[in-house]
C-alpha cells in the first residue's frame, strides 16, 4: 500500500475521532480534541512549508501538546488520558531520538512508530468519548422516572 494512502487513512481516522469528540465529548474530550487537531495541523503545515525545520517544529509541537494534555489530565482526571500521555511520550521520544542521532525521519521505522502513535492517540480519544457519553446516558436513565 502506498504511504500516501496510509497517511490519508490515518488523517481521516484522526479527523473522525476529533469530530466525534466535539460531537459527544465533555470538556476534557473537547479540549484534547482541540489539542490533537492543532498538533496535526501544525505537523502537516510545517512538513509542506519547510522540510528543513519540520523535525524541530514537530518535536516542539509534540512536547507542547503533551504538556497541555498533562494539564487536561490533571484538571479533569480522565483515565483515558493516561493512554494519550503514554503515546505522546513515545512520540516525543521518537522525535528526540531522530534529532539527536541525526537520522533522516523518512525511514520505515519512523513511519511505523509515528503511525502507531497517531492511531493510538485517536483510539484513546474515541474510547474516552465513548466512555463519557455512555456514563452521561446511564446517568440520564437513572434520573428519568420509569414510564407507567
Amino acid at each position: 500500500m502506498s504511504p500516501l494512502y496510509i497517511f490519508i487513512a490515518l488523517m481521516v481516522f484522526s479527523l473522525v475521532g476529533v469530530l466525534f469528540a466535539f460531537w459527544k465529548g465533555a470538556a476534557a474530550e473537547r479540549t484534547a480534541a482541540l489539542v490533537v487537531m492543532a498538533n496535526m495541523a501544525i505537523s502537516i503545515a510545517v512538513n509542506w512549508a519547510s522540510r528543513d525545520l519540520a523535525a524541530t517544529v514537530v518535536f516542539a509541537s509534540d512536547g507542547l501538546s503533551a504538556l497541555i494534555l498533562l494539564v487536561v489530565t490533571v484538571r479533569y482526571g480522565a483515565p483515558w488520558m493516561g493512554g494519550v500521555m503514554l503515546f505522546y511520550a513515545a512520540q516525543f521520544s521518537l522525535h528526540s531520538f531522530y534529532l539527536v542521532t541525526a537520522r533522516p525521519n523518512t525511514d520505515y521505522l519512523h513511519a511505523l512508530i509515528n503511525n502507531i502513535n497517531s492511531a493510538g492517540i485517536s483510539w484513546c480519544l474515541i474510547i474516552g468519548v465513548a466512555v463519557t457519553a455512555r456514563r452521561r446516558w446511564r446517568l440520564a436513565q437513572r434520573v428519568r422516572p420509569p414510564p407507567t
